[in-house]
């Protein structure tokens, strides 16, 4: 199952990359919840697609820098290119239901 849920990361973070509504519609589930410094109170599904998806496209690409298992989590630390050049590293949690991200924690972490 490890490399079903990597995979399963791996291919939220190149939906939102890439702006493909289509795509992360199969990858994260409903339930959902969001959650980072930005939004301590947290966001639930529509809430993420209102507030975070406009953000979506702008980016480059992802460089994965750890990609790690732990029961129904995945710890993903990625390097991000904005369509501007510049560049940031930040760290996330997702829970996974099944093959279903279901929850995402986001910690910040800083330009490079």
């Amino acid at each position: 199952m490890a490399a079903d849920r990597i995979e399963r990361a791996k291919a939220m973070y190149r939906a939102f990359s890439a702006g493909d509504r289509e795509a992360i519609e199969q990858v994260i589930g409903s339930p959902f919840e969001f959650h980072s410094p930005a939004d301590e109170q947290g966001l639930d599904r529509e809430g993420w697609f209102e507030r975070c998806w406009p953000g979506a496209g702008s980016l480059t690409g992802f460089e994965f820098v750890r990609l790690t298992e732990d029961g129904d989590e995945v710890v993903v630390t990625y390097e991000a290119t904005r369509t501007d050049g510049s560049r940031f590293r930040n760290t996330e949690v997702l829970g996974f239901d099944g093959d279903k991200v279901v929850r995402a924690e986001v910690y910040f972490g800083w330009n490079l």
